[in-house]
C-alpha cells in the first residue's frame, strides 16, 4: 500500500506493449518518429506550437527558465515552487537565475498584489525580472482558472514571460472539469491559455515511466533543445520511453477523476478516525483534498509510533515537519494513484483506525 507518490506506478500491461511496439529513431538528431509524434500530440493537446521531450520533470522546468533568461535574470516564484524548493538551486546554479521568492496565500496562490510589486524597475542596480512561474496543482490544490488567467495577463502587461510548472497540470484539469462539468482536454487548454511554455509531468498520475514534455512556441522549443543539450538531456532511441507518454496521454488522463475520489475517500476515512478519539483535542488534524493529495498533521509526539504502525502494516506515506501554532507537527502525504484501489484505500484505514 504505497501512498508516497504518484511517482511509484508502474507501466500497465497496454503501456508496456506500446513501448516493446514502438518505432524507434536517434531523437538527437531528430528524428525518432515516437519522440516526435509525442511532442506533437502534447503540443496540440495543450494548443502550443512545439514540444520538447525531456528525461525529468525538474530538467524540463531547469531547461525552460534558462530559455526564458538570461545570465543575471531573475524569476518570480512561490516560496513552495517545486521550481524555486525542490530543485536543488538549478536555476541559480546552472542557469545563474535569480529567483525572487514570493509568500503563498492560504489557497496556495501567490498574491497578484505580491507579484507586481515584486517586478524591479529597469535600473542597472537590480536584475531584470524576465519570468513569471507558476505551479498547477500545488501540494494537491487547483489553483483557479481565473487566478491563473490573472497572472498570465499581469506578465503580458509588464512584458514578462510566464511559465507553468505543470507536473500535476492534468490533476488541475479534471478537477476543474469536475467542478464545471466539462472535459478535462478542454480545461487543460484554459488553464494554460496565455503562457508562455508549461511542463507536463507523464511519470506522476499519468502514469508513465520516465519523462517529461516542455512546450511552447517553436523558437522557444528551438532554443530549449540547445539548453536540454547543455545540461545533459539527449538521449538517442528515446522512442521506447515516449511511447510510454503517448499512451498515458491517450489512456490515462480522464481516469485521474478515479484517484480524486480515492483521495476524497481517504481524507473522510481519516477524518473520522480523528473524529472518534476526542482525547486527540487538535493532534490530528485532516486537511481537505482538492485533487490526488491528502495531508494529514499530527502532533510530533506521536507521529513517529504511527509512522512506525503504518510501516510495520505494509503503508507507506511520507512526512515531514510543520508548525501549527504552539504545536510541532509532522505532516503526512497521501497520495493517490494509478496503483492503488479501493481495497488499498480501505485496508489502509483498518489500520489507521486500529492505531
Amino acid at each position: 500500500m504505497d501512498f508516497r507518490s504518484d511517482t511509484v506506478t508502474r507501466p500497465t500491461a497496454a503501456m508496456k506493449a506500446a513501448m516493446f511496439d514502438a518505432e524507434l529513431g536517434d531523437d538527437v538528431f531528430g528524428d525518432d518518429p515516437t519522440v516526435n509524434r509525442l511532442q506533437a500530440m502534447a503540443a496540440d493537446m495543450l494548443d502550443f506550437e512545439a514540444g520538447l521531450y525531456l528525461p525529468s520533470g525538474t530538467q524540463s522546468n531547469l531547461v525552460a527558465l534558462m530559455t526564458h533568461c538570461r545570465r543575471g535574470d531573475e524569476a518570480i516564484v512561490g516560496q513552495q515552487w517545486h521550481t524555486y524548493r525542490w530543485e536543488a538551486g538549478g536555476m541559480a546554479v546552472l542557469g545563474s537565475i535569480q529567483p525572487q521568492p514570493l509568500p503563498h496565500q492560504p489557497d496556495g496562490t501567490i498574491a497578484l498584489e505580491d507579484i507586481e510589486s515584486a517586478i524591479k524597475p529597469d535600473d542597472p542596480h537590480f536584475a531584470r525580472t524576465r519570468l513569471v512561474v507558476v505551479e498547477n496543482t500545488h501540494h494537491g490544490r487547483l489553483l483557479p482558472l481565473a487566478y491563473m488567467q490573472d497572472v498570465a495577463a499581469l506578465a503580458k502587461k509588464h512584458g514578462l514571460a510566464a511559465h507553468i510548472d505543470g507536473a500535476r497540470i492534468f490533476n488541475a484539469a479534471a478537477a476543474l472539469a469536475q467542478q464545471q462539468g466539462g472535459d478535462p482536454y478542454d480545461a487543460v487548454r484554459a488553464l494554460c491559455r496565455g503562457y508562455d511554455s508549461v511542463s507536463v509531468c507523464l511519470s506522476k498520475g499519468l502514469g508513465a515511466p520516465v519523462g517529461s514534455v516542455l512546450l511552447g512556441s517553436k523558437p522557444f522549443i528551438a532554443e530549449a533543445r540547445r539548453a536540454r543539450k547543455m545540461v545533459g538531456g539527449g538521449m538517442r532511441q528515446a522512442g521506447l520511453l515516449a511511447a510510454a507518454g503517448i499512451h498515458a496521454l491517450e489512456h490515462h488522463v480522464r481516469r485521474l477523476a478515479d484517484d480524486h475520489a480515492l483521495a476524497a475517500r481517504i481524507e473522510t476515512g481519516l477524518a473520522e478516525s480523528v473524529a472518534a478519539h476526542a482525547k486527540l483535542g487538535g493532534r490530528a488534524v485532516v486537511h481537505p483534498a482538492q485533487t490526488n493529495m491528502v495531508f494529514m498533521d499530527v502532533d510530533g509526539e506521536i507521529a513517529d509510533a504511527f509512522l512506525a504502525h503504518l510501516a510495520a502494516h505494509g503503508v507507506r506515506v511520507t512526512a515531514g515537519y510543520v508548525k501549527a501554532g504552539a504545536l510541532s507537527m509532522k505532516r503526512l502525504r497521501w497520495v493517490a494513484h494509478l496503483d492503488v484501489g479501493q481495497d488499498d484505500v480501505r485496508r489502509a484505514l483498518e489500520i489507521v483506525r486500529a492505531f
